[in-house]
């Protein structure tokens, strides 16, 4: 048992693991709208365009963190407003406003005369995480969690049948505008564990292992909260007694677990397919 315990005796260890469990299960939660509402780019989208906000709060001595914010609703309203009645597919907005912002962050960045200025918001740094972030990341996710709880039915029903939704007086444009300003939010607070190259995976990879194994809305995400969490205490296991990355263990641990969510996906189905046929 002296392996489980020993890495919380350092204090860097325990505000790590408080980092995955909130990040974890707010990625995880609103991941799992993402997943049935196939906007799966849109995370990889948001984690890139905050490159922006970051360098311009770099230049000014602000928190990285309202800069990425910052850069993150005007993706995420931009990706709105251009797709707004279907004049432009939603895809199509993601990948012009992604394309856009991201190059922008890349000319910014290339007038910084050392990129290691960056690399923590860019690949994640777990361990470095201060009680400050951690209270942060808290925030995030009561914020998060407490909107997609009070929206749940409203949220459930424009994810599954957005045609109805809307025959029977839903906004759906209003909450689809609701969810990608959670959407931002949620990936700006992620980028400080795992990174913006990462955060992208830990926002569909649990929640596309749960729909593998259920089609309920409410047992899919807490399968997809428990799924994230699972993965971010074995990648800080794994980087704790291996000399690895941190956010990549993390990612890895949970495409791990989807391994094996659709390898019992695949079994259930060959022997639901044996049964059919022996009856």
């Amino acid at each position: 048992m002296s392996w489980l315990l020993d890495p919380f005796h350092y204090p860097f260890m325990r505000m790590g693991f408080l980092a995955v469990f909130f990040v974890g299960i707010t990625c995880a939660t609103i991941g799992v709208y993402v997943v049935l509402r196939r906007m799966a780019f849109i995370g990889d989208a948001l984690a890139h365009t905050v490159l922006p906000g970051i360098v311009i709060a770099y230049f000014y001595g602000w928190n990285l963190f309202w800069g990425a914010l910052a850069a993150g609703l005007i993706t995420a309203l931009g990706i709105g407003w251009l797709s707004r009645r279907q004049e432009l597919r939603e895809d199509t907005a993601i990948g012009v406003m992604f394309t856009g912002m991201f190059a922008l962050g890349i000319l910014m960045m290339s007038t910084v005369r050392s990129f290691r200025d960056f690399q923590a918001i860019l690949f994640g740094n777990v361990l470095g995480i201060t009680p400050a972030n951690v209270v942060l990341l808290a925030v995030v996710a009561v914020l998060v969690l407490g909107v997609l709880f009070v929206l749940f039915k409203e949220m459930e029903l424009v994810s599954y049948d957005p045609n109805f939704a809307a025959v029977i007086g839903l906004k759906t444009e209003s909450l689809r505008y609701v969810l990608l300003v959670l959407l931002a939010f949620t990936v700006v607070s992620g980028i400080q564990a795992v990174g913006v190259v990462l955060t992208s995976a830990l926002l569909i990879t649990p929640a596309a292992a749960a729909s593998l194994l259920t089609d309920r809305l409410p047992r899919m995400m807490l399968l997809s909260s428990g799924f994230a969490v699972l993965g971010g205490v074995a990648g800080l296991y794994i980087s704790y007694y291996f000399p690895v990355s941190s956010g990549a263990s993390i990612v890895l641990a949970c495409t791990v677990i989807f391994g094996v969510a659709y390898a019992l996906r695949a079994i259930r189905s060959r022997r639901s397919s044996r049964e059919q046929q022996a009856g």
